[in-house]
């Protein structure tokens, strides 16, 4: 199965997510490709809701079918949306290529219909010692986002 987000925002941040699952049970493979963003980390992460009626915030929170706290992309407690950062270069161009066992294309959790959103800041990864950190990982507001849809 394939799916496809096309980022946009109110700056010049734009990108193309492409994601992939084989079968059910394997990792989803994320690939693509964000511009227009500063140099440096960036939170990336699969908020709960398709909508974005009311730019990227009608998103929601980050999708979170389990209830646990935010976290990394590889810890035990983290949402299902949790994806870490991205890093942009100097030119401000992020190249995105991760793996993620917890994401999936198909079945009850599955992120088809749902928001990707690249943030403004790094993501703490829930380390950050305070509330925010546990909800969001304190990476700011939200530059550019899209509902992720089917792929041919």
């Amino acid at each position: 199965m394939k799916a496809v987000c096309v980022l946009k925002g109110t700056g010049d941040v734009t990108g193309v997510v492409h994601f992939e699952q084989q079968v059910e049970s394997d990792p989803v493979t994320v690939k693509g490709k964000i511009t227009g963003l500063t140099p440096g980390l960036h939170g990336f992460h699969v908020h709960a809701f398709g909508d974005n009626t009311n730019g990227c915030i009608s998103a929601g929170p980050h999708f979170n079918p389990h209830k646990k706290t935010h976290g990394g992309p590889d810890d035990e407690i983290r949402h299902v949306g949790d994806l870490g950062n991205v890093t942009a270069d100097s030119e401000g161009t992020a190249i995105i290529h991760i793996v993620d066992k917890q994401l999936s294309l198909t079945g009850q959790h599955s992120i088809i219909g749902r928001t990707m959103v690249i943030h403004e800041k790094e993501d703490d990864l829930g380390k950050g010692g305070n509330e925010e950190s546990l909800k969001t990982g304190n990476a700011g507001g939200r530059l550019a986002c899209g509902v992720i849809g089917i792929a041919e």
